[in-house]
């Protein structure tokens, strides 16, 4: 469906209208007082797979069903690596050199459904899979920097790196992709297979994925697990794409939480609606960039990127979103080390918005009557709000960006095989400065028509000299200040031949039912929480 922003100007009116009329339940979703419900904006669940999952809403039944050997602390990032919280690992050390660091692990750690105990050889193969480009694809290259991991005996292992990384346990293992696989439960069951019918140690197990995507993923507390038991029995993650029903669904008791709207006015209409409900966002939360497809003209003329640059209002972009979306300006956010800030951007890749520079740039590259093309973004509330502000932005420099809207699963799986003109991406990273670049950057993640490449969108690297030479400098330098100015080489490198153009931080925003008690306060983080802790209040 082809959206411009009248039309979703006009929706969104639509939307608050059936928000303060109220609406009936539905049947789908009853209330009840061992099971906690959740509601996402998509279609349906994609996998569970946890080195398969690209659509994030998918990690929250994820990382309650697998285990990860260590987690961040209930919900935020550490600032030392002291806070990280043992899991599957009880203990762990590393060598001085920041390239060997040894995991103990907990003995009796039982695999759901009969499937044995959790040994050194499940975390061998779960690090061998997942940097098996041919068997993942998308985030092998996180793990690139990974030479070997060694079962050192059934309850130690060894990961030796290639490069010193001080933060490594950090980046590499807190994610939803260091979740640790069951190696029989793949074999039994084949890759394609696991993703539907998943084999953890965590806290709750499958019980059942429903036939009506919209009712998503059922799971239970699982009786033997090591640690404490759920405070609530049941989880039920559905998926409700469209946004009134999504709202109406919270309202009306439905549903406990759900993911909310980062879109403008939604918070505030909800909060005039219904009091008492709480506001859970994760800050920076999911980065939101567009990368320039670099294979495609006119966009290979550097002229013609530096012209979107300038007529692309991203202050604009970022205040219509706020409080949940703040301005980025560079590929780390302002709030992670070596992120520019507007104080510290090289005013050479600052881009202030200046349409009238913009179109000058045009007519030097030969479009002095502007062009078209082709795009597409999700009907996600943040994607399609920001991506209809762009559009509206570009034609002023007589860029008219003809936007095709899709469902939000349809949206990444259509992406990934490389199409998009202007690729878009939204995604949580933990405080490591090298990481987005290795994940969105390197010729290592360039993107696949057959859907498993990486996320490198743009084939920056590829298409044109990249950062990969940089990159590797900095993956090699101990001294984590002198890492950090190559890191801002890089970024600087990046923002000048505009590949990939940084637009605002958008923190992932859960709205809660006033009865539903986490048990701790969210503060930053990945995209995805645990509910363990979680209770019904009166």
């Amino acid at each position: 469906m082809l959206l411009n922003r009248r039309r979703f100007i006009g929706g969104t009116a639509a939307v608050t209208g059936l928000i303060l009329a109220g609406g009936r339940p539905m049947s789908a979703f009853a209330q009840s007082n061992d099971t906690l419900k959740m509601a996402f904006g998509a279609r349906g669940m994609r996998t569970i797979d946890p080195q398969k999952s690209i659509q994030g809403v998918d990690d929250w039944a994820i990382i309650h069903i697998h285990d990860k050997l260590i987690d961040l602390p209930m919900w935020r990032f550490p600032k030392t690596l002291d806070e990280l919280v043992p899991r599957l690992a009880e203990s762990w050390s590393q060598t001085p050199d920041s390239k060997s660091f040894t995991f103990k692990l907990r003995k009796d750690v039982k695999f759901q459904k009969g499937f044995g105990e959790m040994t050194s050889s499940d975390v061998k193969f779960t690090f061998d899979r997942v940097r098996d480009a041919n068997r993942i694809g998308v985030v092998h290259p996180e793990f690139a920097n990974i030479a070997e991991v060694v079962a050192d005996d059934p309850y130690t292992v060894t990961f030796k790196l290639k490069q010193p990384d001080p933060l490594f346990p950090l980046g590499s293992l807190t994610n939803t992709t260091g979740c640790v696989m069951c190696k029989k439960a793949v074999a039994d069951k084949g890759e394609d297979g696991i993703g539907k019918d998943p084999i953890g140690t965590g806290p709750y197990e499958l019980k059942t994925i429903f036939q009506d995507p919209s009712q998503g993923v059922l799971v239970s507390a699982y009786k033997d697990h090591w640690g404490d038991q759920p405070k609530i029995p049941n989880l039920q993650f559905t998926y409700i794409a469209d946004t009134t029903a999504r709202t109406l669904a919270l309202l009306s008791g439905n549903v406990q939480m759900i993911e909310g709207v980062r879109a403008p006015g939604w918070v505030a209409s909800i909060k005039a609606r219904k009091k008492g409900m709480f506001y859970d966002v994760v800050s920076p939360g999911s980065f939101f960039s567009v990368q320039i497809n670099l294979t495609v003209k006119p966009f290979d003329d550097i002229r013609v990127r530096h012209a979107l640059f300038y007529g692309i209002d991203r202050d604009q972009i970022a205040t219509a979103i706020a409080p949940i979306s703040q301005r980025t300006y560079g590929v780390n956010p302002p709030s992670f080390p070596g992120g520019f800030t507007a104080e510290t951007v090289p005013a050479d890749v600052a881009y202030k918005y200046d349409p009238d520079k913009a179109k000058d740039l045009l007519k030097q590259a030969g479009f002095p009557n502007g062009f078209s093309f082709n795009a597409y973004t999700s009907q996600r509330e943040d994607y399609s709000a920001i991506m209809l502000m762009i559009q509206d932005q570009l034609r002023e420099i007589n860029v008219d960006m003809k936007l095709d809207i899709k469902d939000h699963t349809a949206f990444h799986a259509e992406q990934d095989t490389g199409d998009n003109t202007l690729a878009q991406q939204s995604a949580a990273l933990p405080p490591v400065p090298t990481l987005p670049f290795v994940e969105w950057l390197s010729a290592d993640a360039v993107v696949k028509a057959d859907g498993k490449g990486g996320d490198n969108y743009s084939r920056y690297g590829v298409a044109i000299p990249g950062i990969d030479d940089l990159l590797k400098k900095a993956q090699i330098e101990p001294d984590l200040q002198k890492r950090l100015q190559i890191v801002q080489e890089m970024d600087h490198k990046v923002l000048k031949d505009a590949a990939y153009m940084p637009v605002c931080d958008n923190g992932f925003l859960i709205v809660r039912a006033a009865n539903v008690d986490l048990g701790y306060k969210v503060v930053s983080g990945y995209v995805n929480w645990p509910l363990t802790k979680a209770t019904f209040t009166s």
